[in-house]
């Protein structure tokens, strides 16, 4: 069959939702026979033409905005005119990858699907300026009623888009992703060691991994590793880019005399991400809230022990045997930090049965169920 994909975020985002959408593409080479057509405005980021090149294949290609002015406003394009080039192309399905579809897409032609990762402009609406959160309600809206089928990547998101937007329960089809296959392989000793050499650390570490967002909650997670400090022979390690929610980190580990024991880390490569998961004693994720979290699935492929928040997607990445904390009690993420990291069976339980339960995540998996979801449409 002849799939077609959204790909602004696949070669323009090298986040959450760009490598979803490049895991997608990349699963369904692997794993499926059928062409695969990717639409994108121009690329300029080297990143972008790497993983094309890495990823080149007789049955992916790559389509573009046609005429001056398509290349001039491209979100023009995606949303209005790329509907020609998909008929053109004559394929059974286009799949939006990220919140959207282009408008007036709904029809016999072909099919279509979007992915909704989640809603939490509507949830944590302080966090959006009012435009943004306009423009999100219109584009997410449109599409989650207009297309044939909308993916969800946990129940969570699925119950926000009934709850909020009225999306149809029958159309909604929840479909976990999953994270990089560089995550499942072990490392040598050797590797992790020189990882500790590379970064210059002298202590064992606790991690945590994602972008220095308020909802995130990485200065309730400084705030509780101060308290127990003294206790524990780790170091707080994290990982990520911020802003002014970084500045405000940076700043409360200064004022809690805390500079020699706290590392911040940004821009790491992403061949070092697993050896750090695969280092690192424990994982600390207390989001308040999130699509799906992949970082928590990427610490169980890694065979490290994760604390995260209870509600939300967090119990469906995590699985049972992680410990889960209120995100808002600093007393709760002290208190189980130290449960974990003073109890050594309890993290080969963690360890264990947390791999265990991350296998349905594979890209293999991943990529079947997907194909499965394509099918209910033909």
């Amino acid at each position: 069959m002849r799939f077609g994909f959204d790909g602004k975020r696949a070669t323009q985002n090298f986040r959450g939702l760009g490598n979803y959408s490049r895991g997608l593409i990349e699963g369904l080479l692997q794993y499926s026979g059928d062409e695969l057509f990717l639409y994108s405005p121009k690329i300029t980021e080297e990143r972008a033409f790497n993983w094309l090149k890495e990823n080149k294949n007789s049955r992916l290609q790559l389509r573009g905005p046609g005429n001056i002015l398509e290349q001039a406003v491209p979100s023009l394009w995606r949303s209005f005119s790329i509907i020609n080039d998909l008929k053109r192309d004559q394929l059974d399905l286009y799949h939006g990858l990220s919140h959207e579809i282009p408008f007036g897409i709904n029809g016999p032609v072909f099919k279509s699907v979007v992915t909704i990762h989640d809603l939490i402009f509507l949830r944590y609406p302080e966090f959006f300026p009012f435009i943004d959160r306009v423009t999100y309600k219109k584009k997410i809206g449109y599409s989650g009623h207009n297309a044939d089928m909308v993916i969800a990547i946990c129940e969570q998101t699925k119950l926000d888009l009934m709850n909020f937007l009225d999306i149809n329960e029958k159309k909604i089809v929840v479909h976990y992703q999953s994270c990089d296959p560089i995550f499942y392989a072990e490392r040598t000793p050797a590797e992790k060691k020189e990882l500790i050499m590379k970064y210059n650390f002298e202590r064992p570490f606790i991690l945590n991994v994602g972008a220095f967002e308020e909802r995130k909650n990485q200065l309730l997670l400084i705030e509780a590793f101060a308290k127990i400090s003294n206790q524990v022979e780790q170091d707080l390690v994290l990982i990520g880019n911020g802003k002014k929610y970084l500045e405000q980190c940076k700043n409360k580990v200064e004022e809690l005399k805390l500079s020699s024991r706290v590392h911040f880390l940004a821009n790491v490569s992403f061949s070092d991400l697993p050896i750090f998961y695969q280092t690192a004693d424990l994982f600390c994720f207390p989001s308040h809230f999130e699509g799906f979290g992949i970082p928590i699935v990427e610490a169980l492929f890694s065979k490290t022990p994760v604390i995260t928040s209870f509600g939300s997607c967090f119990p469906e990445s995590a699985g049972p045997d992680s410990e889960f904390i209120d995100p808002l009690s600093l007393n709760d993420l002290s208190a189980k930090i130290l449960k974990v990291l003073n109890d050594v069976s309890l993290q080969e339980k963690m360890i264990s049965r947390g791999h265990s339960f991350v296998q349905k995540f594979s890209r293999k998996e991943s990529t079947l169920k997907l194909l499965e979801c394509y099918s209910r449409l033909f």
